[in-house]
């Protein structure tokens, strides 16, 4: 596992954290299954590589629907992760938008864009603003992201557990 995944869930009883081996899921609604089966009511997977990309995945007991952002939408092109992650949220715009819109033109693969829903983390503590800001700010790390994230959401001490000593 050259990735670093980090479950970390909301109960009642506070933040708990668990690194995740993806290896095995085929789909966002494999991983979504995964995350339900630890059980929480609001529970975040946070997945970095190579110092290229942060992608996030909320999953809600209310909700029938994983929440997706990825940083970079190249890493789309390189990470098998984030390749599944991108299609969940490709498969959510294309629902959003017109079927005869595509541009037959446009080269494969994706651009550096961050794709999906920026706004998963608003009632956390981080805006989409503040998130998109986060990702797009020069010599900020992928960890760097995750860790400003995880401390404005209260969860930094459960999250630092899963990272071990520097």
């Amino acid at each position: 596992m050259s990735y670093f995944a980090a479950m970390l869930a909301r109960s009642a009883a506070g933040w708990t954290g668990q690194e995740l081996d993806l290896d095995g899921a085929e789909d966002v609604d494999a991983v979504a299954d995964l995350i339900r089966d630890l059980g929480a009511g609001t529970a975040l997977l946070f997945v970095e590589e190579d110092d290229e990309y942060v992608a996030i995945v909320r999953v809600d007991r209310d909700s029938d629907e994983p929440r997706v952002f990825i940083s970079d939408g190249r890493a789309a092109d390189s990470y098998p992760i984030v390749e599944l992650l991108a299609v969940a949220v490709e498969a959510a715009r294309d629902e959003d938008a017109d079927a005869g819109e595509e541009d037959e033109d446009a080269p494969p693969g994706h651009d550096s864009e961050p794709l999906g829903d920026a706004a998963l983390l608003a009632d956390l503590g981080t805006p989409a603003r503040d998130l998109l800001a986060l990702c797009a700010h020069e010599g900020t790390l992928p960890s760097d992201v995750i860790s400003e994230v995880c401390e404005r959401a209260g969860c930094l001490d459960e999250l630092e557990a899963l990272r071990g000593p520097a």
